[in-house]
């Protein structure tokens, strides 16, 4: 959801259109990611571990194709920038939240 108050060409319907598509990324994540980062690892290694950033574009951009009107990406482009948002969201998350609490 802050994803899509930053980009412009990132469009869900409701609230729960975004937890729709959260267990179908999360899904996806599950099923799809790991077949696709094997598949992709001789590029992976060139990028130096770049193109996780396009494989994370991939599953959210599917995401937006299995939901249709409700959770819409614009753009594969689009795809990549949400993917790398929500890295760094992650990132801050669990570096100052969750790995605090867990040292108590």
């Amino acid at each position: 959801m802050m994803i899509a108050g930053y980009i412009h060409t990132f469009h869900f319907t409701s609230i729960w259109s975004v937890f729709g598509a959260s267990v179908i990324l999360s899904i996806l994540n599950i099923i799809i990611r790991p077949i696709l980062i094997i598949l992709t690892l001789p590029v992976t290694i060139v990028t130096l571990g770049l193109f996780i950033f396009v494989i994370n574009g991939m599953t959210l951009w599917i995401v937006s194709e299995l939901m249709g009107p409700d959770f819409q990406i614009d753009g594969f482009g689009t795809a990549i920038l949400a993917s790398i948002i929500m890295t760094f969201c992650n990132l801050i998350i669990s570096n100052f939240i969750v790995k605090p609490l867990r040292k108590r």
